[in-house]
C-alpha cells in the first residue's frame, strides 16, 4: 500500500496505521509492565515460597540493570532499524524475542537452583532486553513517520499512542500480579509471554496500514553489507566480554551494586561519545546541530525524570507490600495492583492532555517549559511519600500499613509530569531529529531512561539503609531543583530549537 493510501484510511481522525501501532505498543507494555509488577517482588520473596530469597539490595540492583538495558538497547536497536532492516521488521523481530524471553522466565526453577544461580531466569531477561531493544524505539519512530507535517497532529498522535502504552500498562499488573503473587510466580511470567504473542499477531494483521513508513530507505547494498560485518562483529565482542565478566566475576571482584554503577558510567560516557561524533562529525548543519543540543538536553531530563518515576516497580512497589494497608472488605490484594494507578491516570487524562496541546495553539508551553513542570510534579509526589513514611513506626509488628491514598496521590502527580515530558519528549526528538539519524535519536532518548532506570534501581536498594522519610525527600529535592532549572532557561533552549513550523 502506498503513503497516499495508507494516509486516506482514518482512525479516530489520525492515520489508519496508528491503531496497528497502538495495539501493538498495548500488548508490547502489558507484558512489559506486568512482569515488571512483580520482578522485585518475586526476587525478595522467601525460597520456600517459589521466590529468589534476595536481599532489597541485590534485587533493586537487578531490576535497575534489566531496565536500564532495556532502554539502553534501543540505540544499538535504532540503528539497526536505520542501516539493516528498517523499523517496519526490527518491530516484529523484537516482539518475536520479547516473547521467547518471557516464555524462558516461566519455566519452573530447578530444584537446588535458586537466586543468581538459576539461568533461565537471567536468560529470560537477556532476551526481553534485546528485543525491547529493537521494538521499542522503532514503533515509536514509525508513529512519527505517519505525520509528515511535524505540527500539533503529531503531538496528539503520539499522545493517542500513549494512551495504548497505558492501557496494556494498566492491564499487565492486574494480570500478571494476581497470577504472580496469588498462583505462582512464573504463571505470571507466561502470562506476560502469551500478550506479547497477540501483539504480534495483531502486528502482522495491520502492517498493510503502514504503507512506507517504517521501510528501509536511501541504504545501498555495498553500506548495507559493512553494516552488516560491523553488526555480527559488535555481537561477538559483546557476547565475549559478557562470558568473560561472567567466569571472571570472582576474581575482579564483581557485585550487583557494582555492576550498576558501572554501567551507569558507562552509559553517560556513551551518550557523550555519541552526541560529540555526531556534533563534530556527523555532516549537519547549524540548525541540525542546535537542534541535536537540544535532544541530549531532553536526555539529560528523561534521566533525572525517569530516575524518579521508575521507583514505581521498586522503591514505591516495595513500600506497596510492606508498609500499605491493602485490605479491602476482609481481602488483601496483591501489591503490584497499585502499580495499575499510574497507567489508569494516563488513560483518563492522555485525551485531555493531547486535546490542550492542539487547543493552546501559539500559546502552548514550550518543550523545555513542559520538561520543567514534568520534573516539579515528580518532585512533588515524593514529597507526598517522604510525608507518608513518617507514619511508619520504627517496629512495624502489628502495624497495618498507611493508608493506599498516599500512594494514589503521589501516582496522580507523577502521572501529570509524565504527560507534560514524555509523549511530549517522544514527538519533540522526532521533530527535531536529521530525518536520517531519526531511528538512532530515538535511541539516545530511551538511552536517557536506561539511566533513570538504573539510577532508580540504586537509590531503591538504599531502602533498607536509609530512613524513608529521608530518602523520598532527597529525591524530591533534586528533581525540584532539576526542573526549575528547565523553567528558567526556557527561552535559551527556546533559540536553539528555531522555528520548526517553518522546516516542516
Amino acid at each position: 500500500m502506498s503513503d497516499a493510501a495508507a494516509a486516506q484510511k482514518q482512525w479516530f481522525g489520525h492515520p489508519r496505521g496508528l491503531s496497528t501501532l497502538f495495539f501493538t505498543e498495548l500488548w508490547e507494555r502489558l507484558s512489559y509492565y506486568g512482569m515488571r509488577a512483580i520482578l522485585v517482588l518475586f526476587m525478595v520473596d522467601q525460597i520456600q515460597n517459589g521466590g529468589f530469597g534476595l536481599t532489597d539490595g541485590k534485587a533493586t540492583a537487578i531490576y535497575g540493570l534489566y531496565t536500564a538495558g532495556v532502554y539502553l538497547f534501543a540505540l544499538p536497536g535504532g540503528w539497526v532499524a536505520d542501516r539493516l532492516i528498517g523499523q517496519q521488521r526490527a518491530v516484529f523481530l523484537g516482539g518475536c524475542i520479547i516473547a521467547a524471553g518471557h516464555f524462558t522466565m516461566a519455566i519452573p526453577i530447578i530444584p537446588g537452583l535458586h537466586g543468581l544461580s538459576t539461568p533461565s531466569f537471567f536468560l529470560g531477561l537477556i532476551l526481553i532486553v534485546l528485543g525491547t531493544g529493537l521494538l521499542k524505539p522503532n514503533v515509536s519512530a514509525v508513529v512519527g513517520q505517519l505525520y509528515p507535517e511535524k505540527g500539533a497532529e503529531r503531538d496528539a498522535g503520539f499522545s493517542l499512542f500513549y494512551m495504548g502504552i497505558n492501557i496494556g500498562a494498566f492491564a499487565g499488573p492486574l494480570v500478571c500480579g494476581y497470577l504472580g503473587e496469588e498462583v505462582s510466580w512464573h504463571l505470571g511470567f507466561s502470562a506476560a509471554g502469551f500478550g506479547m504473542l497477540i501483539g504480534l499477531i495483531q502486528y502482522k494483521a495491520g502492517l498493510k496500514y503502514l504503507g512506507e513508513a517504517g521501510t528501509l530507505k536511501g541504504v545501498t547494498e555495498a553500506s548495507k553489507k559493512k553494516d552488516m560485518t560491523r553488526f555480527w562483529s559488535a555481537c561477538a565482542a559483546l557476547t565475549a566480554t559478557g562470558v568473560i565478566l561472567y567466569f571472571m566475576r570472582d576474581t575482579l571482584g564483581l557485585t550487583l551494586e557494582g555492576m550498576a554503577q558501572a554501567t551507569g558510567g558507562l552509559i553517560v560516557g556513551l551518550a557523550i561519545v555519541y552526541f560529540g561524533y555526531v556534533l563534530l562529525a556527523g555532516g549537519l548543519t547549524t540548525t541540525e546541530k542546535k537542534r541535536v543540543i537540544v535532544i541530549f538536553l531532553l536526555f539529560v531530563g528523561a534521566a533525572l525524570f525517569w530516575s524518579g518515576f521508575e521507583q514505581a516497580g521498586s522503591s514505591m512497589n516495595l513500600f506497596a507490600e510492606r508498609f500499605t494497608d491493602r485490605v479491602v472488605f476482609g481481602w488483601e490484594s496483591p501489591a503490584s495492583w497499585l502499580q495499575s494507578v499510574n497507567p489508569l491516570f494516563i488513560i483518563i487524562f492522555a485525551p485531555v492532555f493531547g486535546w490542550l496541546w492542539v487547543a493552546l495553539g501559539p500559546r502552548e508551553p514550550s518543550i523545555p517549559f513542559k520538561f520543567g513542570t514534568g520534573l516539579v510534579l515528580l518532585g512533588l509526589g515524593f514529597l507526598v511519600m517522604s510525608w507518608a513514611s513518617t507514619y511508619i513506626p520504627e517496629n512495624t509488628d502489628g502495624f497495618q500499613g498507611v493508608s493506599p491514598m498516599w500512594l494514589i496521590v503521589t501516582y496522580f502527580l507523577h502521572t501529570a509530569g509524565e504527560l507534560c515530558l514524555s509523549p511530549v519528549g517522544l514527538s519533540s526528538v522526532t521533530k527535531l531529529s536529521p530525518d536520517r539519524l531519526v531511528g538512532q535519536m530515538m535511541g539516545t532518548w530511551f538511552m536517557g531512561a536506561a539511566l533513570g532506570n538504573l539510577i532508580a534501581g540504586l537509590v531503591a536498594g538504599r531502602i533498607e539503609s536509609m530512613p524513608l522519610p529521608q530518602l523520598f525527600s532527597t529525591v524530591a529535592m533534586i528533581v525540584i531543583v532539576s526542573g526549575g532549572l528547565y523553567i528558567l532557561f526556557t527561552i535559551p533552549i527556546k533559540k536553539l530549537i528555531g522555528d520548526l513550523k517553518a522546516d516542516a
